[in-house]
């Protein structure tokens, strides 16, 4: 059984531990409420053995099964979902931030930056080498398009959000500049091409319609580069003026602090939008009935970055019901994240989760 786990298990189960750390980020937003803080922390740790436990799964896999490991390069599914691992290990990044510095203290901070460098090398890469495979080895269409293409693109954005709730916990102004600008152009080399897919992804369900049922949930995906892209934009239009100042660049400051919060609120009411659809294209797929495989957890970190993107904004912008949105998606996060992990827990108990495209395709 166990060889069976490990020659079958691919990238797709990272996506675990990002529906999971957005979940323990999401529950910290309630200052209010120490016992979902509490929930949160639990959730956190949890992960951290979730991801520990999945990067040994695969490195296994790698090391036991190199040849069929390596076929993931040539699937135009599979591959995508590369860009999880350093999306799951940002969560976690930001749980050292948000849980670990009340025990720690500056040895959280010290582990968190020492990851976070390590996810923005992992992000850039899995942003570049994935599409530059997708122009040169893999067979793609736009009838056979969907979502998933975002997830290698995505990942650097998510590197900058946690770059951005670094940046306080800095001490040293020339460092926090490099923090500030890496995590600029991370959000560049992201936000702009995500965008572009998404023009893509449109024209291809007006032209093909939806995508297979099986990949129902790559509805939601379109929503997580909106989410994340906003958050990281509100997360520096706050901490990034005091870092600009600190480095000689008062003068510029205000004008970044303004452009940052106007570009997050724009994306933010573009993610309403495709939250609206992505909510419609999900009942018309039940209609049809949703067969689970772990593609499900791609309806909960799309929902949770928009809902704390979210919370963030309702504590810039004096509109309660802004916070009241927040606060039901982040109840609907619970609602989806239970209902997935409970039909993970039995997948994984059975088996039946753990099949592997690129072997099938042979």
């Amino acid at each position: 059984m166990q060889g069976y786990v490990i020659r079958n298990f691919t990238p797709n189960w990272f996506a675990t531990t990002m529906g999971t750390g957005i979940l323990s980020v999401a529950l910290a937003q309630f200052p209010g409420h120490p016992w979902l803080f509490a929930m949160g922390q639990a959730l956190w740790l949890f992960n951290i053995l979730l991801f520990a436990t999945c990067t040994t799964l695969y490195t296994a896999r790698w090391l036991l099964y190199f040849h069929e490991a390596s076929r993931v390069f040539s699937h135009s599914v599979v591959s995508m979902f590369f860009g999880c691992i350093p999306m799951g290990l940002a969560t976690i990044i930001n749980g050292f931030l948000i849980y670990g510095i009340p025990h720690i203290g500056d040895t959280a901070v010290a582990i968190a930056t020492t990851l976070w460098w390590i996810d923005v090398t992992l992000s850039l890469a899995c942003g570049l080498a994935i599409p530059f495979m997708m122009f040169t080895r893999q067979s793609h269409s736009i009838d056979q398009m969907t979502a998933v293409w975002l997830l290698p693109i995505v990942a650097s954005e998510v590197a900058a959000v946690s770059g951005g709730l670094l940046l306080p916990h800095i001490a040293d102004a020339q460092t926090q500049l490099t923090v500030l600008m890496t995590s600029l152009v991370l959000w560049a080399c992201s936000v702009p091409l995500a965008m572009s897919v998404l023009v893509i992804l449109f024209l291809r369900m007006a032209v093909h319609k939806l995508p297979h049922v099986n990949m129902a949930a790559s509805s939601w995906l379109a929503l997580g580069p909106i989410g994340t892209g906003a958050l990281g934009l509100l997360v520096m239009s706050q901490t990034g003026p005091a870092v600009l100042s600190a480095n000689g660049l008062a003068s510029v400051a205000p004008a970044f602090g303004g452009a940052s919060f106007l570009g997050a609120i724009l994306l933010w009411g573009y993610g309403i939008w495709w939250l609206a659809t992505a909510v419609l294209i999900t009942l018309r797929y039940l209609r049809e009935g949703l067969p689970f495989n772990i593609g499900w957890w791609g309806y909960t970190f799309p929902l949770g970055v928009f809902a704390v993107a979210t919370l963030r904004l309702s504590t810039m912008v004096p509109m309660s019901s802004i916070a009241i949105f927040g606060a039901v998606l982040v109840t609907a996060l619970v609602c989806m994240w239970l209902l997935v992990a409970a039909k993970t827990i039995k997948g994984t108990l059975d088996r039946s989760l753990f099949v592997s495209p690129c072997l099938k395709a042979d």
